[in-house]
């Protein structure tokens, strides 16, 4: 018996896709666009390879101020203290092996950072200075989920890290991440208009790309919840288990990057990755990655501006092209 939508068992069936229309879709923030269609993506001295490596130097609260979606240490009553205590390892002790490591290896880096380190820690701050490394936001506190702020609240808590950041370094501060991955529906616009021009809030490419905002100009530039060493914490990998992937995933995109370049973070948490029998293994797993040549170590800020000047008017061309194409 012919099954019914074929022609004498040899017709192919065909599926008919109508045009949606654009305001039944999802916020279209971010374009969609294959990255081997895209314009080619050059690195500096033709590197194949934009690495980034983000310490997430973190402060958690005794007792959070903010707690509405979900409570911060959910453990246990206030106060956690076998919570709070292992994060708090990270910037009494695991941090300073972190900065001898990457000192040894030549990185700058670029913190994901809890704004009020710079005020609780200034120790932290002058070591961070002397290094040279970015600055990245990471909110005030670890445990101030942006869940469920006001338009309002979001944009002060944004104004409010570049406040610190100015008033500390001298400086504009440049990129978002949101703390602790908590989001709002007006994420991306506020840090737009608050002032940034790159963020790391989206997971979902191996390229910087334009994201749309209903003012100014932001990029992404990507950042990893696959390479990053919090989620071997929660998974219970060991560091040779994590240098695996790390060196697996390096390899990878390495060979890709011949053809079209690609950047690769590396996030560490400094109570993990800073652990005495841990911070071996991350240190010999980097030096495998920067023996190799075509390997450009940037900070997150370098990486934006040249995405910027030398890719995104030809990325922004294509996305037209691509919008004309198809309606």
């Amino acid at each position: 018996m012919a099954r019914q939508g074929f022609r004498s068992g040899r017709a192919l069936l065909r599926w008919r896709i109508e045009p949606a229309r654009r305001d039944a879709l999802e916020p279209d923030i971010v374009a969609y666009s294959p990255i081997l269609h895209r314009p080619k993506l050059t690195w500096p001295n033709g590197a194949r390879v934009a690495l980034w490596v983000c310490p997430n130097i973190e402060h958690y609260e005794w007792l959070p101020k903010f707690q509405r979606t979900r409570d911060p240490w959910p453990r246990s009553p206030h106060p956690d203290v076998l919570g709070y205590s292992i994060r708090d390892y990270g910037n009494r002790v695991g941090l300073w092996r972190l900065f001898e490591a990457t000192d040894a290896l030549g990185l700058r880096c670029t913190v994901s950072l809890s704004m009020a380190v710079l005020q609780h820690y200034p120790q932290i701050l002058e070591a961070m200075e002397q290094r040279r490394w970015e600055l990245m936001s990471h909110g005030i506190y670890n445990t101030r989920y942006h869940w469920d702020f006001t338009e309002a609240e979001e944009r002060a808590a944004m104004l409010e890290c570049r406040e610190i950041h100015r008033r500390l370094t001298g400086r504009e501060q440049r990129g978002w991440f949101s703390p602790a991955i908590t989001n709002t529906l007006r994420t991306f616009d506020l840090a737009a208009e608050t002032g940034y021009d790159y963020c790391c809030d989206l997971y979902h490419d191996d390229q910087p790309f334009p994201v749309r905002t209903r003012t100014g100009s932001l990029i992404t530039v990507p950042y990893s919840v696959e390479l990053n060493d919090v989620i071997a914490w929660r998974r219970g990998d060991e560091i040779d288990a994590f240098a695996q992937q790390i060196r697996d995933h390096f390899d990878t995109v390495y060979a890709e990057g011949a053809e079209q370049g690609r950047v690769m973070c590396i996030a560490l948490h400094p109570f993990w990755v800073g652990q005495p029998h841990r911070i071996r293994g991350f240190r010999k797993v980097m030096e495998y990655i920067l023996a190799h040549p075509g390997v450009w170590c940037a900070t997150a800020a370098e990486i934006a501006d040249h995405y910027r000047a030398q890719h995104l008017p030809a990325v922004e061309a294509h996305l037209r092209a691509r919008e004309v194409a198809h309606g």
